[in-house]
């Protein structure tokens, strides 16, 4: 069974407008780099020059902050659901 992953609606347009895709189970720094694999627009988007997730983008594997789990070393297994959210900031000041 794969990884669910939730898709914001910011990022739907790198996944083809969808609001969730698959992924294979592992760890997670493989299943982001399985999605940029699939969908190479959305490295700009989470990942830094060295490959660790923007800090503006929280990550939640069945609604637990990955920061309070093993970050980028969390374990994915078959039907858990990965949630990207990427901020949203700005305006007029």
């Amino acid at each position: 069974m794969p990884v669910k992953v939730r898709i914001p609606a910011v990022l739907r347009p790198q996944v083809g407008g969808q609001s969730s895709v698959e992924a294979s189970p592992g760890r997670l720094r493989d299943v982001v780099g399985e999605l940029v694999g699939a969908y190479p627009s959305l490295a700009e988007e989470l990942l830094g020059e060295e490959g660790q997730l923007h800090r503006f983008v929280n990550v939640y594997i069945n609604d637990e902050d990955i920061r309070y789990l093993d970050g980028l070393d969390t374990k994915l297994g078959d039907g858990d659901v990965l949630s990207i959210l990427p901020a949203v900031a700005g305006g007029s000041g």
